[in-house]
């Protein structure tokens, strides 16, 4: 496992997944643009080695896990490793937690600087979009926090946009983590909430820090079981938060209870560009420290991000055991990239209208980020999306297999199709699809036999085909 970015970066260097740009690329609009590009082209992840306006030793490393291959890399798999393994690998490291160890200090201490010396513009921040309110120093970051009541300590990703010299604005959700603790115990008291936001710690703390995790879990524990070795942290120069002690750049401060700083619009995972701008959680700094030399982490957040792989696949785990907790019969769960976490396949057992019922009530009694749900039976795989649109052509029937629930103040207010004033209200709804066959149906009689391979034809033949398959002149 790798403890900081830059083991992270040799690694994706020895297995071909890491291009090095050698010539100057500018802040404002170029380094956003190529980025971008890699992402839709599923292109390696990119080292800037030269940025305009900054020193070299200024650099910036862009698209860290944006592709499946790079997300196996993290984990220590074979990066041609399928997505279905991948997900079997997080599951089997989830569950074995290994609580952080605190140290003294660390790299991330090699420079520290306070008071008057702290200027947010001594890193590279991009203007990653046109359009963009302003240039965003915190895109893959790691947002750390505490809940005053029960000392609970979250991690969470969010956006943050450089305000000033001493101010970011973010935008974490209401209905997030970080937003929930800061509303229910922080402004109410009118008190300043302490926050450390991590840049370029190791790829798999980042990972933890964006997982779908409950309230109360602790991220830097998943961290350690995701590794298989204890996390280092250590804490800040100005707060009791402790911070991974091998990353690149800690920025300290306090998120003010009384005060808001205008902050996007911001081309999002989504895809689009949606809203305009607006109020942000003003972000005060007080200290920030780095390693020599630092590297800006950087996601160039739209169509195919970071966020398409491992929000996908925290979120289809986090899904599964929702579902299996309420004692649906699920088997499996996708949460296909392609589909900007707005969308997920689910496998059941058996399906039929009582099942859809309960799958939608569950999944979007609490917040919904996730409008459109497609549920299969077990002969759909949920990761061959070929088959999927199979079953959604074939089974759904378009005058019942329908399901639509409507909710208001739990909406996901990134989604592109809402509208501004359902976006103001977190107003949306959720529909399932649902490409099962009815429970009703003798399976006998009334369901269809699947015309394929694997069902139209008796064990033995098939056994004679698949023996003698690269005999007959067939490569795969």
């Amino acid at each position: 496992m790798f403890n900081d970015t830059r083991d992270f970066i040799e690694a994706l260097r020895s297995t071909g997944d890491l291009i090095e740009i050698e010539e100057e690329v500018h802040w404002d609009l170029e380094l956003g643009a190529i980025s971008r590009l890699a992402c839709e082209k599923d292109s390696p992840a990119i080292l800037f080695r030269k940025i305009a306006d900054y020193p070299e030793e200024r650099t910036a490393f862009s698209n860290p896990m944006a592709t499946w291959r790079r997300v196996a890399v993290a984990f220590g798999v074979a990066p041609e490793s399928p997505v279905k393994e991948i997900y079997a690998e997080y599951e089997r490291r989830e569950g074995k937690l290994i609580a952080p160890t605190t140290v003294k200090t660390g790299p991330c201490k090699e420079t520290v600087r306070g008071g008057s010396d702290v200027d947010l513009f001594d890193f590279p921040a991009p203007m990653l979009h046109d359009g963009d309110g302003g240039r965003y120093l915190g895109t893959w970051d790691l947002a750390v926090s505490r809940d005053p009541e029960t000392d609970w300590v979250n991690w969470g990703m969010y956006r943050f946009m450089v305000y000033d010299s001493l101010h970011l604005t973010g935008f974490p959700r209401p209905t997030s983590h970080l937003g929930k603790v800061f509303l229910d115990h922080y402004v109410p008291e009118k008190r300043a909430m302490p926050m450390a936001l991590v840049i370029g710690a190791d790829p798999i703390s980042h990972f933890a820090a964006s997982a779908t995790y409950h309230i109360g879990g602790e991220e830097a524990a998943l961290a350690g079981g995701l590794r298989g070795a204890a996390l280092e942290l250590v804490g800040c120069e100005t707060s009791d938060l402790l911070v991974p002690a091998h990353s690149e750049i800690v920025i300290e401060g306090e998120v003010l209870p009384d005060c808001v700083g205008l902050e996007g619009p911001y081309g999002e995972y989504p895809g689009y560009r949606t809203g305009e701008m607006g109020n942000g959680i003003l972000f005060r700094v007080n200290a920030v420290t780095h390693r020599r030399g630092p590297i800006l982490t950087v996601d160039a957040t739209g169509y195919r991000d970071d966020s398409s792989t491992i929000t996908a696949l925290t979120g289809a785990i986090a899904i599964k055991r929702r579902l299996q907790r309420h004692g649906l019969p699920v088997l499996d769960v996708n949460v296909p990239r392609e589909g900007a976490v707005h969308m997920a396949i689910i496998a059941v057992k058996y399906g039929g209208r009582q099942i859809a019922r309960e799958i939608l009530d569950t999944l979007t009694s609490r917040r919904a980020l996730l409008s459109k749900l497609f549920l299969v039976e077990p002969d759909v795989d949920v990761f061959d999306m070929g088959k999927v649109l199979h079953a959604f052509s074939t089974k759904c029937h378009p005058a019942h297999g329908i399901h639509v629930v409507h909710y208001e103040g739990r909406a996901n207010t990134l989604t592109p199709c809402y509208s501004q004033g359902e976006r103001a209200i977190q107003k949306g709804a959720t529909v399932l699809y649902d490409c099962t066959w009815p429970g009703e149906w003798s399976r006998e009689w009334e369901v269809p036999v699947k015309a394929t391979f694997e069902t139209i034809f008796p064990e033995t033949v098939r056994e004679k085909i698949l023996s003698g398959w690269k005999r007959y002149g067939f490569k795969e």
